[in-house]
């Protein structure tokens, strides 16, 4: 294997001369040149500075044409973001660095914002505008901590502003809109929510199909220690991050830069680079900051030396598409620190020229240490400040204690005037392992289970609170009460009875009441999905019970819900008779819940549905109140895609709000409906859930038999038409999916029309006759619906037959 070929480096930082590094080191390359490139990388016998214009795409072009450059590798974002690597490919030469249109990932941040949006990529809530005032109203009006403040093009690490409260956030608008070195860059103003937990970097290497993740990183944004003073481009980095767990990376390579990767290759412009992920750990997970089309810096300088695989063959196999045929190895056991020296008044105006000593001092020639340069500059055989940052001591070593020590006694030796940097870096991490030695000791001295974060006397505050609740929806045959080892019901009055259980919970709604902090609709929507589909049996709702699992037992939210469970329970004449509430920090996040709940029902065997339908029975028809609480999976990312808020005016009704109009509680069809079924009035009942129109009544027909619907009959509610035009959904997806107004359907002998009508109709409901039922033809047609939806004043769905 002979040394053959030469490589281009594009770029001047101390990013760049990790790069030029540690291609050096590749058995496959004579020489790599870096322009405009600093003092460390001016002469050596593997690597040196070349003078070549890179903002001239034509000269790099004939540059590297002259000199026969096997690859360009592309540092800082700016060139890729003015198109180089796509002349450079047009000119047939490999660079390793993405299109310019793949590029758009870090060059526009709402670009960026839409993209993830469309691929469901986790990413903070959002808005953009060209308007600064209306920027500042939707700071004042979101329904979330609105105080990111981004401009939405390149510029120079100087366009985001994070306020601390509202004021400054609608300050920072006005001081991105006004400043004129931003140029363009601020024509749009993305407003993003603040997100908070730790800050860390995942990077890929990427060959637009496959990807190969690099541990993570986490870099130190802020000049002083203690994550205090202003932002920078970043004062230091380490390498392995223990923040990031297994699952967290697992998830952050297949959500996250997996799906990135995929989605600009359906756009059709294949990302071929380093693509990085500045992430938020937060408390439902990571979620993306930002995407850069390039590798970090100052996190370059520590993962480059933990690389096991040639960064060469890793390269070109990208710039291949090969990647996958690559095994990208990490030196597993080892850690890296890197402390950034900079100039005095960085990251405002500073003086340059300033003579820099030690960086050949004996201590730094260990195996454990490498120094990167950025801002620095030769003459007369010295080096010279002429950046802002302008070192990174780096050190290699076995522990990331170790690591970080070195890392700061290697700065430590480096003098020039005005030098400071942070002594901090990787205390995070640090950290991080210390907490859990001390939680396995706290475990050997015996510790409280309060202290691993359950807490017990809060449980039995929401007990006492309960059995007020539960109180109101006692029946007869309810023996003993709440907070025993179970519930006691007595089954009295039936002849032949038998026994209807059914377990539920209320999907993704919960999750749009947790974010809109509205949670008795739960509680009662928690019951109403279970005795209404109790009815369909011809059954009495009797009892029911409830499960409420969270990271961090917050009493008046438990109580709220069960408040609502309380109400629906009184409705449905069903007794809350017991539940459970777990507390569980080791499985949920702290602000995190979810809900399940257990019903039982009694029906005599004789009046067990569905019964005896046949051709010529009626379908009738109970409202729905609104969505109820299927299909909110749809909803949710509707909502998301359309860049609405909770908290926007409805725009069929403005008297509303879309969490109005979203939380409206399902109904509970048992007053009106159980009296019927007693009489014998009805033959099948069908709860029109998950599955729609056309899933759920199939389920009560016999197989030789159809249904026809005539959807002239019943009125769809605003939400739905809303969310059949803004969501554009076809009329299958709708009837597959929503109830599409119907929330109950009833069938009967046609005799028996007009007693249920009257009958729903003095109990409030609103109800009419529907369809009928019809024997199925050649066996392929079970339920033929023809609908007529106005979704608004212009517009119209129009659809026959629908068959499924």
């Amino acid at each position: 294997m002979t040394m053959t070929d030469l490589v281009l480096v594009i770029g001047s930082g101390a990013r760049e001369h990790a790069l030029a590094w540690k291609l050096s080191q590749s058995p496959l390359i004579k020489h790599v040149y870096v322009s405009p490139g600093n003092a460390g990388t001016h002469t050596t016998s593997k690597f040196s500075n070349c003078d070549v214009d890179v903002t001239d795409h034509a000269e790099v072009v004939l540059w590297c044409k002259t000199k026969n450059i096997k690859l360009v590798v592309v540092g800082p974002e700016d060139p890729l973001a003015k198109g180089l690597a796509d002349h450079l490919k047009e000119a047939g030469i490999d660079c390793f660095g993405p299109c310019q249109k793949a590029a758009q990932i870090e060059a526009s941040k709402e670009f960026a914002k839409f993209f993830m949006d469309k691929y469901e990529i986790p990413t903070a809530r959002w808005k953009s505008f060209k308007s600064a005032k209306e920027a500042q109203d939707h700071i004042l009006n979101a329904p979330y901590d609105a105080l990111v403040v981004k401009a939405s093009g390149l510029a120079a690490g100087k366009g985001v502003i994070v306020g601390k409260d509202k004021e400054a956030a609608i300050k920072a608008v006005e001081t991105l809109k006004q400043d004129k070195g931003l140029s363009a860059a601020s024509d749009i103003i993305v407003i993003e929510e603040l997100l908070k937990g730790e800050e860390v970097s995942v990077l890929c290497f990427s060959d637009g199909t496959n990807i190969a993740v690099m541990p993570p990183a986490q870099d130190h944004k802020r000049l002083l220690d203690g994550d205090e003073g202003p932002n920078t481009g970043g004062m230091g980095a380490y390498c392995r991050c223990p923040l990031v767990s297994d699952a967290d990376l697992k998830f952050i390579q297949e959500k996250i830069l997996q799906r990135a990767i995929d989605g600009m290759k359906k756009e059709n412009f294949p990302y071929v680079g380093v693509l990085y992920a500045g992430l938020m750990l937060t408390k439902d997970g990571p979620k993306v900051l930002e995407f850069n089309c390039r590798f970090g810096d100052p996190e370059t300088q520590v993962i480059l030396p933990l690389l096991g695989t040639d960064l060469y063959s890793i390269m070109t196999a990208c710039v291949k598409g090969e990647l996958h045929k690559v095994p990208v190895t990490w030196n597993e056991k080892q850690h890296a620190v890197g402390v950034v020296l900079a100039s005095g008044g960085y990251p405002g105006s500073y003086e340059k020229g300033k003579l820099i000593k030690g960086i050949c001092y004996e201590k730094l020639t260990e195996d454990c240490f490498v120094v990167f340069h950025a801002g620095t500059s030769s003459k007369s055989g010295s080096v010279l400040t002429s950046g802002g940052r302008v070192l990174t001591v780096v050190a290699v070593c076995d522990s990331l204690k170790e690591a970080a020590a070195k890392a700061i006694q290697g700065a430590e030796t480096i003098h020039f005037e005005g030098a400071f940097f942070r002594r901090d870096i990787a205390k995070k991490g640090l950290q991080k392992k210390r907490n859990c030695a001390i939680s396995f000791r706290l475990q050997s001295k015996g510790m409280t289970y309060k202290a691993s974060g359950v807490d017990i006397e809060a449980g039995d505050d929401l007990v006492d609170k309960i059995k007020k609740l539960t109180k109101k929806t006692l029946r007869k045959e309810v023996r003993g009460g709440i907070g025993g080892f179970g519930g006691i019901f007595e089954l009295s009055g039936y002849i032949d009875p038998l026994l209807i259980s059914k377990v539920g919970s209320v999907g993704e709604k919960l999750m749009v009441a947790q974010e809109c902090q509205k949670y008795e609709v739960i509680g009662n929507d928690l019951v109403a999905n279970s005795v209404n589909e109790i009815l369909c049996y011809g059954a009495e709702p009797l009892f029911f019970l409830d499960t409420f699992t969270c990271g961090k037992l917050k009493v008046e939210i438990a109580a709220d819900v069960i408040t609502g469970i309380s109400k629906g329970c009184l409705e449905a004449h069903c007794t809350l008779i017991g539940g459970e509430t777990a507390e569980m920090p080791g499985m949920y996040f702290q602000n995190d819940f979810d809900l399940t709940s257990f019903a039982r029902g009694a029906v005599e065997r004789s009046r067990l549905l569905p019964r005896e339908i046949i051709s010529g029975d009626v379908v009738i028809g109970l409202s729905s109140s609104g969505v109820h609480s299927n299909g909110y999976s749809l909803v949710r990312k509707l909502v998301k895609a359309k860049n609405y808020t909770y908290q926007d005016p409805f725009p069929l009704d403005k008297t509303k709000t879309l969490q109005d109009v979203l939380l409206e509680p399902t109904k509970i069809y048992v007053r009106s409906v159980l009296p019927l079924l007693r009489k014998g009035y009805v033959k099948a009942a069908a709860h029109i859930t998950g599955g729609g129109l056309t899933l759920n009544i199939p389920r009560v027909l016999p197989s030789h038999l159809k249904v026809e619907l005539d959807g002239s009959k019943w009125k769809m509610p605003l939400v739905l038409q809303w969310i059949a035009a803004e969501g554009q959904l076809s009329e299958e997806e709708m009837l597959q999916t929503f109830n599409c107004g119907l929330g109950m359907v009833l069938i009967a002998d046609q005799m028996y029309e007009k007693q249920i009508l009257e009958a729903l109709k003095e109990t409030g409901e609103s109800a009419s006759n529907v369809g009928t039922v019809s024997n199925l033809e050649k066996g392929i047609l079970i339920i033929c619906i023809i609908i007529y939806l106005i979704i608004n004043k212009s517009k119209y769905y129009y659809c026959v037959p629908t068959i499924v």
